[in-house]
């Protein structure tokens, strides 16, 4: 849902600038998401989407000057993603925040929970005064776009720790795991599981 509008910009020759680690998941799971997308959406409305990979690639951090504005890009360690990248325009002190911040609608974790988590100090340090998240609406005030994200991931931790020392199988941890927030998220049901069996496969190793 974020890249598959790179072949209009690459037919302009666009430069096309991505974190380090995504060539490598776009190889892995490019195909499954132009699949899942057909299903979803049918194949007339994905008529000449193909996978188009970054031509510059983030290490760390890279600062891009358009001429009379620069921006920062920055690719963050594993959070939601293992490649995820933020932009940061410090004219207007607005963050580009992708996915690593959702607001209203459920994070979803494809990457480390415990990461996510530490990664969540280093961007509320961003001197942004606003964000664009990856769901959600727009703008958002900064830093206090993250604070339900936090607050989730941190109840959906203590949640999945206690069941591991209770000994709870995953089959069943995974149900009741990060419950009391159901009443504050869309699609809770679609991914919170997801989300704790994730959990628990990372914290199981604490």
């Amino acid at each position: 849902d974020h890249i598959f509008g790179n072949a209009a910009f690459r037919e302009i020759g666009a430069t096309i600038v991505g974190h380090r680690n995504l060539p490598r998941a776009l190889d892995a799971r490019g195909p499954f998401y132009l699949q899942s997308f057909r299903e979803q959406i049918g194949d007339a409305l994905m008529t000449g989407v193909e996978i188009i990979p970054p031509t510059m690639l983030v290490d760390d951090r890279l600062q891009l000057d358009l001429g009379g504005r620069v921006l920062e890009l920055q690719a963050w360690k594993a959070a939601h993603t293992d490649n995820d990248l933020t932009v940061f325009d410090s004219a207007t002190r607005t963050l580009f925040a992708g996915d690593l911040v959702f607001i209203g609608s459920l994070p979803t974790l494809d990457g480390s929970l415990l990461g996510w988590l530490r990664q969540m100090d280093a961007l509320a340090a961003i001197g942004a005064v606003r964000a664009v998240p990856g769901h959600g609406p727009v703008p958002a005030a900064w830093p206090e776009a993250l604070t339900a994200e936090r607050r989730y991931f941190e109840v959906l931790a203590r949640d999945i720790r206690k069941a591991i020392v209770d000994g709870t199988p995953l089959s069943e941890a995974v149900k009741t795991a990060g419950a009391s927030e159901r009443g504050n998220w869309h699609m809770f049901d679609d991914y919170n599981e997801r989300n704790a069996t994730a959990a628990f496969a990372e914290l199981e190793w604490e």
